[in-house]
Parts: C-alpha cells; sequence; structure tokens
C-alpha cells in the first residue's frame, strides 16, 4: 500500500462506491484521466479486480483505490472526491488543487 498517494475520499463517496462495487461484482476502484473535452482532461473511473501495472493503491475506509500513476503525477495529488445527490441529479464531485481551468460543461480541466 502507498502511503504517499494524497487522495480522500468523502464519506458520501465512500458510500456510492461501496454499493458501485457492489453491484459491478469488482474489488476496487481504478482512477485515471484521459485526454478529452475541450479543456485537456477528465477523470475516468472504472472498477478492477486487480492494478494495472505500476498503478499505486491506497485503501479508505474499506475501498479499495487504485490510481493510475502517471495521472496521479501530472494532477491528482490533493484530489478530495465527494458525492452529491440532489433531487434532480447525482454525481462525483472532484476538488482538485491542481485544477486552473475548466470547459464550460464541467467535464474536462486543465492543469
Amino acid at each position: 500500500m502507498i502511503k504517499d498517494c494524497n487522495i480522500t475520499l468523502s464519506d458520501a463517496a465512500v458510500a456510492q462506491f461501496h454499493k458501485a462495487l457492489r453491484k459491478a461484482g469488482k474489488q476496487a476502484v481504478r482512477l485515471s484521466l484521459q485526454k478529452a473535452g475541450c479543456s485537456g482532461l477528465e477523470y475516468v473511473v472504472d472498477f478492477s479486480d486487480a492494478p494495472n501495472e505500476g498503478d499505486l493503491t491506497l485503501q479508505q475506509d474499506g475501498v479499495l483505490l487504485y490510481v493510475d500513476a502517471a495521472s496521479y503525477a501530472q494532477a491528482l495529488t490533493g484530489l478530495h472526491i465527494d458525492y452529491q445527490q440532489d433531487v434532480l441529479s447525482s454525481s462525483f464531485v472532484y476538488q482538485n488543487p491542481n485544477k486552473k481551468g475548466e470547459c464550460g460543461c464541467g467535464v474536462s480541466f486543465t492543469v
């Protein structure tokens, strides 16, 4: 387990990841970035049973998280993931101290 991977999850995100993992029948959440959108990068959340080679691994409140090491080095240091739900929508919210800007719809961001 990597101790210097400083990504945190809110209690709501932990609960939602537990629910999603049970539904997917997988062991862990995998977080990475991909080039996309009008601003450059977007978050990719997958479910997995094993890390990819070189992934960082951390665990919080029973949620096992694999993090793509290149994505972490590029823009995920200090990331906090929350889950918010209201009457009309629900989504994960990424509070990223590395973000310098984002597209109008909020899907992609720049660092």
